[in-house]
C-alpha cells in the first residue's frame, strides 16, 4: 500500500529524497538545498511512500494565490501506476486550502510523459523558456510553462484561464 502524506520537515529522510530527484534529473537537489527550500514560508513537499521504500515526491511553493510546482520526482520502475497524478492532486488540493487559485510549472519541451500527465490534469501551455535547462551533456532545452486553475478538475476537463 502506498502512503502519500504531507511531508513534515525532519520526519523524512531529506537525503533519499535528494537521491531520487538525482535519478530524475541532471540537476540532482543535495538534502541541505531542500531543507532550505522546505523551511520557506508556502513551501511544502508531499511524498509517496511503501515503507521503507519512497516512490515520489512533490515539492510546492504557494505565493498570493498562486502555486508553483518546483519538481516531482517518481522512481522510473514506479512510473505510470498514477503517482505523479496522486501526488500533483494532493499538492493541488493543499495549495487551494493556502488560498492559491491557480498553478504553474516549467516542463521540458521534449519530456511528452510529463506533458501529457499535466494535460490530463487540466493543465494547458502560457509560456515558454528558452534554453531553461541545461543538461550535463547536449544542448540546453527549452520548457513550457504549464497553467491550471484550483481547484483541478478530477477528470482533467479543461476550464478558462480567466
Amino acid at each position: 500500500m502506498i502512503d502519500l502524506r504531507l511531508l513534515e520537515l525532519g520526519d523524512a529522510d531529506l537525503e533519499a529524497l535528494s537521491r531520487l530527484h538525482g535519478s530524475c534529473f541532471d540537476d540532482r537537489w543535495s538534502a541541505s538545498y531542500l531543507r532550505s527550500l522546505l523551511s520557506t514560508p508556502g513551501s511544502f513537499a508531499f511524498v509517496a511512500a511503501r515503507k521503507p521504500v519512497l516512490d515520489g515526491f512533490i515539492v510546492g511553493r504557494v505565493a498570493a494565490d498562486e502555486m508553483e510546482i518546483l519538481t516531482l520526482a517518481v522512481q522510473l520502475e514506479r512510473r505510470r501506476l498514477g503517482l505523479g497524478r496522486a501526488l500533483v492532486g494532493s499538492a493541488a488540493a493543499h495549495a487551494a486550502t493556502l488560498g492559491a487559485r491557480a498553478v504553474f510549472l516549467e516542463v521540458g519541451k521534449s519530456n511528452s510523459t510529463a506533458r501529457a500527465l499535466y494535460t490530463a490534469q487540466g493543465f494547458s501551455p502560457v509560456g515558454e523558456r528558452r534554453g531553461y535547462y541545461a543538461p550535463s551533456s547536449g544542448p540546453p532545452e527549452d520548457a513550457i510553462i504549464l497553467r491550471a486553475n484550483l481547484p483541478l478538475d478530477p477528470l482533467g476537463k479543461r476550464r478558462g484561464l480567466g
